[in-house]
């Protein structure tokens, strides 16, 4: 079986939840207190083994690649003022991983996105993150859990949540066939079911760890009316005809995309913070006080 060292990273969309600030600022770039959301997401890549990752990119997004890259003068100013903790900061992942760009000239749906990684890829599993979605285990970093049940099954895994009906029908939900501890396979793959047809509320909620055969159900994925390809679509042809499981991971999920998420994730970053707690504590005391 192989190791699993490889991460993909789809972070070509138009951020449409937090506009108008996305007109000018890439959505992963949003701050969660001081860090942007992909950054999160890349800490989790490495910390569950990851040692290359690729990123997706869009028109007007350089500045994830830029966030990512060396600034030698403020390196060099850092030290000169013997600033090392904030210079740890900035280099957070040299000699950790290696990453790299790929820039997607039109949106063509999340399979459209992934199918641009097959010569980076290059025939292993790998890893699948989307950015909107920030992930808080910091002793089982999700990733690392679908790993590991890759490692026990073989096979494609799906990130999943149990979560309320009126919430699962704006994600993917699993269609199950048999469970046993955290573990389900599943025969179908659906987005966004009406409530009454909910076949679970298993939900997909942006970690993946996908076998290289993946890229022969996106190759069969026939587009949507409005003309992309849905990764889910890809998921749903592989479970009907090879195992595919869901599994039940461990952590607090916060959805970056949209704004009670975000503002959710600043708030509890805020409140981990030990530095940051004492004042978090108090602006909310004031707010509540003052809004009641």
């Amino acid at each position: 079986m192989r190791k699993i060292t490889k991460a993909v990273i789809p972070a070509a969309g138009f951020g449409t939840r937090h506009l108008p600030v996305t007109k000018a600022v890439a959505k992963e770039m949003l701050s969660v207190l001081d860090r942007p959301a992909i950054d999160y997401v890349v800490e989790e890549c490495v910390e569950s083994g990851i040692t290359d990752i690729c990123i997706i990119l869009s028109r007007g997004k350089g500045m994830v690649a830029d966030y990512f890259d060396r600034v030698p003068e403020l390196e060099a100013s850092l030290e000169k003022t013997g600033k090392f903790d904030m210079l740890r900061l900035v280099n957070a992942y040299e000699g950790r991983a290696r990453i790299s760009y790929i820039r997607q000239p039109e949106m063509r749906g999340t399979a459209g996105a992934v199918e641009l990684c097959r010569n980076f890829t290059a025939g292993e599993p790998f890893a699948l993150l989307f950015p909107d979605d920030v992930m808080y285990n910091p002793g089982s970093p999700v990733t690392l859990q679908l790993v590991k049940a890759y490692e026990k099954t073989g096979a494609s895994i799906v990130g999943v949540q149990t979560i309320p009906p009126e919430l699962a029908v704006r994600y993917g939900v699993m269609v199950p066939v048999e469970s046993e501890d955290r573990y389900t396979r599943i025969s179908g793959y659906k987005e966004k079911p009406p409530i009454n047809e909910l076949p679970s509320t298993l939900t997909s909620l942006g970690r993946f760890v996908l076998t290289d055969d993946i890229y022969s159900y996106i190759e069969k994925t026939e587009p949507t009316l409005n003309g992309e390809y849905y990764l889910a679509i890809s998921i749903d042809l592989m479970a009907k005809e090879k195992p595919v499981y869901a599994y039940d991971f461990e952590g607090t999920r916060y959805d970056i995309g949209s704004k009670e998420g975000f503002l959710k994730a600043n708030i509890d970053y805020a409140l981990r913070d030990k530095a940051l707690r004492p004042a978090a504590l108090e602006i909310l005391k004031a707010a509540l006080s003052e809004n009641a």
